[in-house]
């Protein structure tokens, strides 16, 4: 029913407000609505939010979007609080408002001066009445009163004090409120910030200290105990999140040998992602990484050196899995009583059988829910979750709940590379953040309409993970890109989103595919394992981690890589230019203002000029400032219009951090 005040399209709001719109703790997010009345009298709107502790916040006061947008009204929310909150849209008519605007026509003409003086007298008494007695706003109305009912002054100067700006800030903060609509509550969650913001590490376990011998040539494979090296080396690199791909017994039944090719040496690893054998299923180590109690020690020191250990949860089995012979249900049964392996056609996998979500479902929710639950008892609190939108989005929805409704610190990133409509309700059933479609994103205006995708229209429903590779997926800008192209995309993603990944090798500058037109690496290591020489890298200078620790050194330094819905995208005349900002107000009042400008060509150097939104950045049209690049610590005087060249062979990109206007 519509109310007297109409309030309409309300956001963000999730599936008719049966899900809550994604926040997160410290982040602002916006509310918008479409607020209007009959006739020309003015009206007020705020937002009213109420906390997991069922208390209700200060109201925050709306403002117009703009004239583009007429009648759309936005405030932002600011979650002081881990957990589940609602939020209203109220509006009035604002008599106070419409008698200012129509005073301020009719007085100056002449017309019922005597009479607007009058009514404008009676409004400030009803403000006055509001306000405790003696307060600095009460003496503000008292002045306004004070001028509203001396005839013995010139009207003018009546008319002044009735429009100063210390009384319309007082009437702007303490309303009068009349025809009240309420429109809500609507449901948000705010999440604890790792949900938001991380930098992500991946790497294999078994590659970690693995050895090859000289002469034979044999790797043998790292452990848990040589793996932590690979801790050491994320946290010397500023990374948040350590990922790592399945840890399971690996099936041996129909088992990948190395580039994906059916004929596995005896020796040949298999890929973790052909989960489960005689050694055990998703619950168990694989024998060669050690032991569960081996894995605990791997989760402690991770924990002592501020990292966070995220799991792959692939919910598939090897047909040695003991699901297969335990729980044969769980699968598809053929016409021939075989069991159905994993196709994508013509394509099949045969070290894998998918789970077939509607033969057990009780049973299988029961399984997944107390794997999840062991790994948790074990110190896993993130969960990288293999290809959830091959599964249904109920089972998502159920199992995520309940995990939320015990444990709402853990945290489940969905590797969803589909269609937005799966990827979108996925993340409006409760995945915390996504993988997104970055990786492909390269040209200029394809990059720009997607990050504000991503931190705009889409973001109460999925938080975007931006990540540079992954074992998958080797773009080929990356393959022919050189050295520049690692740092341009490293720039992009760091940047772009408050959460990135890199997987392991991208410091190495790893970019040969197995064939032409193809994404996947050369011996990739989902299949074999590898051993990289990061000692011999670093000592030589080819390694790209000091280039990825300082982005992560700035990423922690500034708040306002931190938020996602800040992205501004600003006007270059080059069309391998991209330019964005990012700005966030502080605690304090004050403002972090990052700016980034990225040559997306690597192989040429461009020159341009950058055309800034200065207000987006906090700043007056003609004021100038002190733009200081955190990469190479260069600092210059930059204004509206500025002049840059951006040399892909010295260094393709600016992070420039705005300081104090000149």
């Amino acid at each position: 029913m519509v109310g007297r005040i109409p309030v309409m399209d309300v956001h963000p709001v999730v599936d008719l407000g049966r899900r809550p719109a994604k926040a997160t703790l410290g982040e602002p997010f916006p509310v918008l609505a479409t607020v209007f009345r009959e006739g020309h009298d003015k009206l007020g709107a705020e937002v009213v939010a109420t906390g997991p502790d069922g208390r209700r916040r200060p109201p925050v006061r709306m403002r117009p979007v703009g004239v583009e947008v007429p009648d759309r009204y936005v405030a932002e929310v600011t979650p002081d609080a881990e957990g589940a909150w609602t939020f209203e849209v109220h509006a009035w008519s604002d008599p106070v408002a419409t008698w200012q605007h129509a005073a301020g026509l009719k007085i100056p003409a002449g017309v019922d001066v005597d009479l607007s003086f009058l009514e404008g007298r009676l409004l400030l008494e009803r403000v006055l009445a509001s306000l405790p007695a003696g307060s600095p706003a009460a003496a503000v109305v008292q002045g306004g009163l004070d001028a509203a009912t001396d005839e013995d002054r010139p009207v003018e100067a009546r008319l002044a004090a009735l429009e100063s700006p210390e009384l319309r800030q007082v009437l702007r903060e303490h309303p009068l409120r009349e025809l009240v609509t309420v429109e809500g509550p609507y449901p948000a969650y705010a999440d604890r910030p790792r949900a938001l913001v991380g930098s992500w590490y991946e790497f294999f376990p078994r590659s970690e200290g693995a050895t090859r011998d000289p002469e034979t040539g044999e790797v043998t494979s790292g452990t848990f105990r040589t793996a932590v090296a690979g801790l050491d080396r994320a946290a010397a690199m500023g990374f948040d999140v350590v990922y790592l791909p399945p840890i399971h017994p690996i099936g041996e039944v129909n088992r990948k040998g190395p580039n994906n090719t059916l004929t596995p040496g005896p020796d040949d690893p298999g890929s973790p992602w052909a989960i489960g054998s005689r050694h055990g299923g998703h619950d168990a180590v694989h024998p060669d990484l050690g032991t569960l109690e081996d894995f605990d020690a791997f989760v402690q020191h991770a924990q002592q050196l501020g990292l966070e250990v995220a799991l792959d949860l692939a919910l598939q089995a090897a047909p040695d899995h003991p699901w297969v012979e335990a729980h044969p249900e769980f699968f598809t049964t053929r016409a021939d009583g075989t069991i159905a392996y994993a196709e994508n056609p013509p394509k099949k996998y045969q070290d894998i059988y998918p789970v077939n979500f509607d033969n057990d479902p009780e049973g299988i929710y029961r399984e997944v829910l107390r794997v999840v639950r062991h790994w948790m008892s074990h110190g896993v609190r993130i969960f990288r979750v293999d290809n959830p939108h091959t599964k249904p989005v109920a089972f998502w929805e159920r199992l995520l709940d309940e995990v939320k409704r015990t444990d709402p610190d853990v945290v489940f990133l969905s590797e969803a590379f589909t269609k937005p409509a799966m990827m979108h309700g996925l993340g409006a059933v409760g995945f915390h953040q996504s993988y997104t479609y970055f990786t492909w994103r390269t040209a200029k205006r394809e990059l720009e309409e997607y990050l504000l995708e991503l931190s705009r229209e889409t973001a109460h429903l999925m938080r975007p993970n931006l990540w540079v590779n992954t074992p998958d997926i080797l773009h080929a800008s990356l393959q022919y890109g050189g050295p520049a192209m690692f740092k341009v995309r490293a720039v992009l993603a760091a940047t772009g989103s408050p959460s990135w990944g890199v997987y392991s090798g991208y410091e190495l500058y790893e970019h040969v595919a197995v064939k032409p037109g193809s994404e996947e690496y050369l011996d990739s290591e989902k299949y074999q394992v590898r051993v990289r020489d990061w000692e011999g890298a670093a000592r030589e200078g080819r390694t790209l981690a000091p280039y990825l620790t300082r982005l992560n050194e700035v990423r922690r330094a500034h708040p306002a890589l931190q938020q996602l819905r800040n992205l501004v995208v600003h006007h270059t005349d080059d069309e391998s230019v991209v330019c964005y900002s990012k700005s966030a107000v502080l605690a304090d009042g004050s403002r972090d203002t990052v700016v980034v400008v990225v040559n997306l060509d690597p192989h040429g150097t461009r020159e341009t000029t950058v055309h800034l939104d200065l207000p987006a950045l906090g700043l007056d049209w003609g004021d100038s400032f002190v733009a200081h690049d955190e990469i190479t610590g260069e600092s210059w005087t930059w204004s509206q219009h500025d002049y840059v060249r951006l040399d892909p062979g010295h260094e393709p990109a600016h992070v420039l951090h705005v300081r104090s206007p000149r």
